[in-house]
């Protein structure tokens, strides 16, 4: 519709023309092939459009009747309530309709369906004006070609970027310069024949957001190791882009909040400032605020979460009225039931269980049943984006969980048979939990290369159980006392140094698991790291001896000692600390040795056992025992109440996480990032675990564990649920 600057008489771009001539669809339309029942609104607005165009240049008569034909066929869509509708439709159709009367187009539009889109128009119209926000401003800026000659222009042209179009969107930008010749606007348009030629997509640029939104599926469906390089690429792209301020990033909130993410999660070094540009007051004055745009919103959350510093006020501010907003959304059942651009179950999922409680295998088959391979959104008309929803990921993704799935399940019924031979299940006093150990293994250390570590970490898991089990109600104090001197001594004959056959089995599958571990570590770093697992079961037993003898004796420590104590018996030294050794690098005395590496445990476990307490503590103080909560109350004098304890232990443990995320994050560091992710997965699982109650001793885990170790995906039951 755009005119040539030397006859008024002639397109500007007649590719265009010349290409809406050789590709009207055989029924008429133009758009998408093979109509979705719920694109005919779409297809209405896009074929009076070309009609239009055809018209404007006098061209095309065969092509014009076959579009009204379509037209006379479909219009009942038009004022169908039930179809979901473009952005803008109720104002741009109605006014394409009145410039189509204009050229005297001979449209089939009957006198009551013509009154009842100009009504919806103007009651739309009204609405609007009345309320005069920015956000409804940058609404009538976005649908400028509805507006026509009564625009204010000048208004419109404060929303142009600095690569000449407004909004990234060709046909605003079109009606812009049709009315202002403005050269920022046909530079714009310019570009996007050179790049795309006589057919130009919806919205550009989407390259980046295209790119950012390819690396986050292939994270969240597990797929990405795949792609170590070209995901590398991306984001290094994507760090210089933020560094210099691209606009493509920093303006629209959806692709800043996904860039922060990821950058953050990969370790670059990125402030959380940019985002303050979409605080709660900003972001509802943009065209994505007044259009609800609940994906850009969930995106914001979920970069929100990623708060690692003490003074992250932005992030803090952007997940209260994010999630607000986004409760809001989910319970007023606001976010359209179909397809198009639909969030829903993302955000349900989202504000159920926050990422600090998602594991990699469960998150992973969440999103490939939510992956949908029609990468159809809408704006002001539809369109695709190839890197967004691909088939051929999906086919990877569902062959690479059932592939992995399957080894899992082979190394379960591994490890109960070695709890049989090990004569663990003649320890009556023990959980059989080797289902919940194991589960928690394969669900973040899921690729096939990590066996080693899997079995490790679930193994220990299991003895930790059993020990646990032990000082806490199995065992006397003479066979706790026992089972630490034998620890301590190592190379004892568990048969005749044992005080009982429950000291015996316990400390045998100990000492054979430990050996059979260290010897698996010898290979990969090449030294012999056995005596470390010795020490770190030691200091286990011995932290769990000095809490027993506190119950013995009645004594109560202060809160300090508990905690300085508590965080080794919470038992997650042996489960995480020999995995670093099978994770790949080689891991070097020093990094084991460094303060570093301590920390990441000590943080990794007082998390836990704050957790612990804060979910087990009525129970626990019904049998007499102490813990955290316990003692805070104890020591405070009478003066605490259990809510302000509460309130307290959560705040402590909000900045412990944080404190834990940032030092796996950091990039400067000893530990390699593959032995530091050990660490935060941990953190993740006894989240998830404690998320209501004490998990561990629940049983309504068990249905999540089945869903890692058996029940496969079958890709063709996705593809009939998304057609």
């Amino acid at each position: 519709m755009v005119p040539s600057p030397n006859s008024g008489r002639e397109p500007f771009f007649p590719e265009c023309v010349n290409w809406l001539l050789d590709n009207q669809l055989h029924d008429g339309a133009w758009g998408t092939p093979d109509l979705h029942p719920l694109l005919t609104k779409d297809a209405l607005l896009s074929t009076l459009a070309c009609i239009l165009a055809l018209k404007r240049w006098n061209i095309g008569e065969k092509q014009i009747d076959n579009g009204l034909h379509f037209i006379a066929l479909n219009l009942a869509s038009a004022t169908d309530g039930e179809q979901p509708s473009p952005v803008g439709f109720d104002i741009i159709f109605p006014s394409m309709i009145e410039s189509a009367f204009d050229l005297d187009v001979n449209l089939p539009v009957g006198g009551s369906t013509l009154d009842a889109l100009l009504l919806r128009r103007d009651v739309e119209l009204q609405r609007g004006n009345e309320s005069n926000s920015e956000g409804w401003r940058a609404y009538l800026a976005y649908i400028s070609e509805g507006i026509g000659k009564s625009q204010d222009w000048e208004m419109v042209m404060k929303y142009q970027k600095k690569n000449g179009s407004l909004f990234n969107s060709p046909s605003t930008t079109a009606a812009a310069f049709t009315h202002l010749n403005n050269a920022g606007c046909l530079s714009y348009l310019c570009s996007l024949i050179e790049k795309f030629g006589s057919a130009v997509p919806m919205i550009y640029h989407l390259d980046k957001y295209a790119r950012l939104s390819m690396v986050s599926s292939l994270e969240s469906m597990g797929v990405d190791r795949h792609f170590r390089e070209e995901i590398g690429s991306v984001l290094d792209e994507t760090y210089r882009c933020w560094l210099q301020g691209d606009e493509d990033i920093l303006s629209d909130a959806g692709t800043c909040a996904m860039a922060f993410r990821l950058l953050r999660l990969h370790g670059y070094d990125v402030s959380a400032d940019p985002l303050s540009r979409f605080s709660e007051d900003r972001f509802f004055s943009s065209l994505g605020g007044y259009l609800k745009d609940t994906g850009s919103a969930l995106e914001l959350f979920r970069a929100s979460e990623v708060i690692i510093h003490p003074d992250e006020s932005v992030l803090e501010k952007q997940h209260y009225w994010t999630s607000h907003f986004l409760k809001q959304e989910l319970s007023n059942n606001l976010t359209q039931a179909h397809r198009l651009n639909n969030h829903i179950d993302q955000v349900d999922d989202a504000l159920r269980l926050p990422s600090y409680a998602t594991l990699g295998r469960l998150s992973s088959r969440k999103a490939i049943k939510y992956y949908n391979t029609d990468s159809t959104k809408m704006l002001k008309s539809s369109y695709c984006c190839s890197n967004v929803g691909n088939e051929d990921f999906l086919k990877l993704a569902v062959e690479d969980f059932n592939m992995c799935q399957s080894i899992h399940r082979e190394e379960l019924k591994c490890l109960s048979r070695w709890v049989v031979e090990s004569r663990l299940d003649k320890l009556n006093f023990a959980r059989q939990k080797q289902a919940y150990c194991y589960f928690s293994a394969a669900a973040t250390l899921f690729p096939p290369e990590l066996s080693d570590a899997r079995i490790s970490w679930a193994k220990n898991g299991v003895l930790t159980t059993v020990v646990d089990d032990f000082f806490d109600v199995g065992g006397s104090e003479v066979e706790l006392v026992n089972l630490v001197q034998l620890i301590e001594k190592w190379d004892v004959n568990a048969r005749t140094d044992s005080c009982s056959e429950q000291v015996e089995i316990t400390f045998s599958a100990i000492k054979s698991t430990v050996n059979e571990i260290g010897a698996n570590a010898y290979p990969r770093q090449e030294r012999s790291v056995t005596n470390h697992f010795i020490e770190i079961w030691s200091d286990l037993v011995k932290s769990m001896l000095k809490e027993a003898q506190w119950l013995i004796n009645n004594s109560a420590p202060t809160l300090d000692e508990y905690m300085e104590n508590a965080y080794v018996s919470f038992a997650l030294g042996p489960i995480v600390l020999p995995a670093p050794y099978f994770v790949g690098p080689k891991l070097s005395e020093e990094a084991v040795r460094s303060s570093e590496f301590h920390q990441l445990y000590k943080l990794m476990s007082t998390c836990g056992r704050l957790l612990n307490d804060m979910q087990s503590f009525k129970r626990e103080s019904a049998e007499g025992k102490l813990n955290s909560v316990t003692l805070a109350m104890l020591h405070g004098d009478g003066s605490v109440t259990e809510e302000e304890t509460f309130t307290e232990m959560k705040s402590i443990l909000t900045s412990k996480r944080r404190e834990l995320q940032r030092l796996v994050l950091q990039k400067d560091s000893l530990v390699p990032r593959a032995c530091k992710d050990l660490f935060w997965n941990m953190c993740k699982i006894v989240h998830l675990f404690y998320a209501k109650h004490d998990g561990f001793t629940g049983h309504d885990l068990m249905k999540t564990v089945n869903g890692v170790t058996e029940e496969p995906i079958i890709l063709s039951e996705l593809q009939a649920e998304s057609k």
